[in-house]
Parts: structure tokens; C-alpha cells; sequence
């Protein structure tokens, strides 16, 4: 697809050519955006969501089909859907109207009890695990995998394991990785998120208040959804995290190696290494 320019002026198009009445919103980037949408305020109470490319917008109808489906089921609040906008020339997918969420992600939120943290995040997946999945979308390349087999991700590990040579203890890291895979899925398909990611979880007043971008949402092995015990939690509160979970051995490892396989492969990127590096600390894999 031609490089299109996802700014301000191209939302304010869209908006007034499909939704006219909300045309008189001011329309204004969030401040700190993801990868694989565009998202802009529009007004104080309403946001934009755009895919920033091919795959990413086959997300928007899947988003758009089970998002009020899992709210029935959660107490916290997730994205609410208020309009499908349609493409034209100057934009080629779809794109959504939502109602905002307001919430500081635990990103930007510093000095927070990660030991209560842990326990809100647990009542949360483990409420969405309880939604029934009758019908619910399988793993696969628009759920960037999240829920299925871990072994999709063998060439990643075995190429960031050899370009990371003795900067980590390989021996460990390979006996985490197999040991991941070994571990059996003997739990029945259940609802994952798919990014539980510090940009995607809002707090107010230090407290888990909304979950956001479920983009990557499928009923498949939920083992996906563990990985902020490394990426976010050290050992007091990952250990809280993993008793209020109440999850077998064996999904653990497999949630080790979900976190092992994403802090290995964006361990030298710009925006993720330092969350990386901070994971392959927790899994002793890498000197603190």
C-alpha cells in the first residue's frame, strides 16, 4: 500500500465526511502512541483509532465483534466501540470512534504497589478466562500468534540466542526455552488478551482501572498473558501474582517462555530494551 500520513488533518477528513456531528471536536494526538494503531482525542471524551497498516486492520472487526461480548464478563472497563468508520482514497481501512478511557498506564505511573498491582491484574485475567468461548477467534497471524504453540517462535529464539552469544547465560536461557516448550497445554482453550503490556493496563489512585488494545484477543492458551510476572514484577510481587493466578506449572513455564522469546528478540530495540533487559534480569538470564 502507498505510505499514507496518519495525522491530525486525515482524522478531521474522516470525521467530517463520516460522522459530521461530531465534526466540531477538536482532534489532537495522544501523547504517547502505539505500534500498531494511530489513536487521537477527538473532543474530551471520545478518541480515533486507526490501523497503521496491512493485518493490523483486520484487528478492527475482530475488536469490534467481541470487545461488548468479554465487558459483559469484566468490572473493569475496556474499550467501547461508538462508531465503524469506512475507507475512502485518502485512508484504505477501516477505523473506529471509541468512548475514552482516562487512566495513567503503568508506564507512566512510578512509586506503584506492585504487590497490589499483582492482584489486580489477576482478578482481571482471570475474569476474562471465565468469559465463555463459544465461537471466540483462534490464534493465528492476526492475534500475532498470542495463544498459540510457543514453537511458531523456535528460528527467533535460535537466531537472538546467537547473535546475543556470552552478553547472557545461554545455558539458562536454552533450558528456560525448552523447558517452555515441553511444558504440556493440558488447560482447555480460554479468552487472552495477547499484549498485557505496561502500555495497555490504565490505573487511578495506584489501582488497575482499565485494560485497553485488544487488538490481539483469541481463545487459545492464556500462558501469553503471564509475561508481565518478568516484564513488570519483581520476586515479592510476582510471587503474589502467581498465587493469586493459581495457575499449573506447567502454563507458567510457558508463560516464562513467552516473556523469555520477547525480551530476546527486542533485548537491542530503541522503545522495548530497557523492559527487555529488565525481564532477562528477573528470569537470571542476564547479570542485573
Amino acid at each position: 500500500m502507498p505510505d499514507v500520513v496518519i495525522d491530525e488533518t486525515l482524522v478531521r477528513h474522516l470525521v467530517r465526511s463520516q460522522f459530521p456531528g461530531w465534526s466540531v471536536l477538536p482532534v489532537r494526538p495522544v501523547e504517547i502512541d502505539g505500534w500498531d494503531n494511530r489513536t487521537f482525542h477527538l473532543g474530551p471524551d471520545l478518541s480515533v483509532r486507526l490501523p497503521s497498516g496491512p493485518g493490523y486492520d483486520l484487528q478492527v472487526r475482530k475488536e469490534l465483534d467481541w470487545l461488548p461480548l468479554l465487558q459483559a464478563g469484566l468490572s473493569l472497563p475496556i474499550p467501547e466501540v461508538l462508531a465503524l468508520g469506512q475507507p475512502n482514497d485518502l485512508y484504505p481501512f477501516e477505523w473506529t470512534v471509541r468512548r475514552w478511557i482516562s487512566g495513567t498506564p503503568v508506564r507512566d505511573a512510578p512509586g506503584l504497589d506492585r504487590a497490589v498491582l499483582a492482584e489486580d491484574l489477576a482478578r482481571f485475567l482471570l475474569e476474562l478466562r471465565l468469559v465463555s468461548v463459544e465461537k471466540g477467534p483462534e490464534p493465528g497471524e492476526y492475534s500475532q500468534h498470542r495463544g498459540g504453540p510457543l514453537s511458531h517462535w523456535q528460528k527467533d529464539v535460535d537466531r537472538a540466542l546467537a547473535q546475543l552469544g556470552s552478553s547472557i547465560n545461554q545455558d539458562r536461557a536454552s533450558g528456560l526455552w525448552l523447558d517452555a516448550l515441553a511444558a504440556a497445554e493440558d488447560e482447555p482453550p480460554r479468552w487472552l488478551h495477547g499484549d498485557i503490556a505496561t502500555g495497555n493496563l490504565l490505573t487511578t489512585h495506584g489501582r488497575l482501572s482499565a485494560v485497553i488494545d485488544f487488538g490481539c484477543i483469541a481463545v487459545g492458551d492464556p500462558a501469553c498473558d503471564l509475561v508481565p510476572a518478568w516484564t513488570y514484577f519483581t520476586k515479592p510481587s510476582r510471587d503474589r501474582f502467581e498465587n493469586s493466578m493459581q495457575v499449573t506449572q506447567a502454563e507458567w513455564a510457558r508463560g516464562i517462555g513467552w516473556a523469555l522469546w520477547k525480551a530476546l528478540v527486542t533485548v537491542d530495540d530503541v522503545q522495548e530494551g530497557s523492559m527487555s533487559r529488565f525481564c532477562l534480569e528477573q528470569l537470571r538470564v542476564a547479570d542485573s
